[in-house]
């Protein structure tokens, strides 16, 4: 029987990313997951923890990102933590506008949302938490 719960906690290095896609291949294999649920959820824990590492934590490698996956019910819930200061996604401008169509960068919130069925955002002293949820069965 599968797990119900995994974690994972990072130094805020992008070369730690390699490090979170095999956590996220393995949990997927552990609880069954299609390969277009895992393509998109992959896509997601990705870019939720790039940003944790790059905006959230400024790339200090003293500053850990934590990443916690619970299955609920029929749901994945994935919270990943940063120690950053946090942010306002509604200032995030929409990458689907042609005057951000050709940024290099803005694209991330827009494709979690487009994976998950919901995202969130907690900004707490301690940092910001991404929170991912994906209806698994």
């Amino acid at each position: 029987m599968p797990q119900t719960h995994y974690h994972l906690e990072i130094e805020s290095d992008p070369r730690n990313l390699i490090t979170v896609e095999e956590f996220v291949n393995y949990f997927a294999l552990d609880l069954g997951l299609d390969e277009e649920k895992l393509n998109g959820l992959l896509l997601s824990v990705t870019e939720a923890t790039t940003n944790a590492i790059k905006h959230g934590n400024k790339n200090d490698i003293n500053k850990m990102v934590n990443i916690n996956v619970d299955v609920v019910n029929d749901y994945l819930i994935i919270s990943v933590k940063d120690q950053g200061a946090g942010f306002n996604p509604a200032d995030v401008p929409d990458p689907t506008h042609p005057e951000n169509l050709l940024k290099d960068s803005g694209r991330g919130l827009y494709l979690m949302r487009v994976y998950m069925d919901e995202v969130d955002f907690k900004n707490t002293p301690q940092g910001t938490e991404t929170i991912l949820k994906l209806k698994i069965k």
